[in-house]
Formats: structure tokens, sequence, C-alpha cells
């Protein structure tokens, strides 16, 4: 490995690897957004949303997010909506991450003893007081585990909006070794950048659930 090449590279790769957290990070919420949401309408099974929202999930699974990046960047200006690279990229990405989300909050609102809501209507809540106030939490607490891979895997996901120009760690890794013609050495420094910033989203994700589980130790 030539450490010339990494000392000078390493600046523009930190600075790429700036924007792979900013397009993480944004799309991270939003997708916690729609994931959140579509699981709530999906599990109270709220009429005509439900049909719309299982549509949007099983189309999202179903397809790779390579042809949803340029679907949304290159398709839909020709019905009349043109999006720059870096939106296009966190919309897709936001979608992607949001429909397996609502597929792990779903599935953590149903691990939730279905006693729990009888008892909380019988004491005179109504279904959705029941769920905000004793259900949503516990089930926010069993989602920890499968939101932590989804946010890894969006992470790594951000390298596939290289392909529509923005530049982020890995394109411009490729446009280093487009100059110096050095593959091995500049991905691997790529690598161990995306290897960084994956294990410290992983560490803080990992003290949420730690002290989301402490009553349970108590």
């Amino acid at each position: 490995m030539d450490f010339t090449i990494v000392i000078d590279s390493l600046p523009s790769l930190l600075k790429a690897a700036l924007m792979t957290i900013f397009l993480s990070g944004i799309s991270i919420v939003i997708s916690l957004f729609i994931g959140f949401f579509t699981a709530l309408i999906r599990v109270a099974k709220v009429k005509i949303a439900y049909g719309i929202v299982s549509a949007y999930i099983s189309i999202i699974r179903g397809t790779p997010l390579l042809v949803q990046i340029f679907v949304i960047y290159y398709g839909l200006p020709q019905v009349g909506i043109t999006l720059e690279p870096i939106p296009s990229g966190i919309l897709a990405l936001s979608l992607n991450a949001g429909a397996y989300l609502s597929e792990s909050f779903r599935a953590s609102i149903l691990a939730v003893d279905k006693g729990q809501m009888e008892a909380s209507m019988s004491m005179g809540m109504t279904y959705w007081q029941a769920l905000r106030r004793i259900i949503l939490p516990q089930s926010l607490r069993i989602a920890i585990p499968t939101l932590s891979n989804s946010f890894i895997t969006l992470i790594k996901d951000t390298s596939l909006v290289s392909v529509i120009t923005v530049t982020e760690l890995l394109q411009m890794s490729s446009l280093i070794i487009a100059i110096n013609f050095e593959p091995l050495t500049i991905y691997l420094v790529a690598a161990a950048i995306y290897w960084v910033i994956i294990s410290f989203f992983t560490a803080v994700l990992d003290r949420l659930e730690r002290n989301s589980s402490k009553h349970l130790a108590r």
C-alpha cells in the first residue's frame, strides 16, 4: 500500500464521507417516519390507506434499490417531476428503508401480548390511546435490534447513489482511482471509512438498546 497516496487522498475521501453521513442521517429520519406511520396503518387496518400502503411495501421490497433510484431520477422527469441528484438519492433511500422499517415496526407491535390491549381498553382507553400509551413504548424497545440492521444496510446502500453523480464516498473513490490508478489502496481506505461510520451508528444503537432494557433488569 502506497501511504503517500493514502495521505493525499484522505482529505477528499473524508469530505465525501460527510456526504455519506448526511445522506444516511436524513434518510434514516425520513424512513423512520414512513416506516412508523405505514406500520400503524397496517396494524389498525385503516380503510383505503391499508391497500395503498400494502402496495407500496410490496413494490419497494420486490424491486432492486438501484432500479428505484433510476425511476426517481431518470423516470420522474418524464411526468414533469425533476429532482436534483441529492434529493433523488434521499427520496429513494428513504422510501426503500421505510418499507423494510414498516415491517419491523409492524412485527414489533404484534409481538406485544394482545392481552395488554384488551386490558387497556377494559379500563376505558380507546384503541388509539392504548396503542400510544401501552403498546408502542414496548414495541419500540422490541424493534431496536431490527432497526439497527436496517440502518446499517441503508448506510451501505448510499454507495448506490453514486450512479446519479452524487459525490459520496464511493463516487469520490472512483474519481481518485481514475487519477492515480491505485484501486486496491483507495478502495481499502474507503472500506475502512465505511466501517468506522457503521461502527459508530452500531455503538449508538447498542447503547440505546441497553438503556431501553434497564427497567427489565431491575
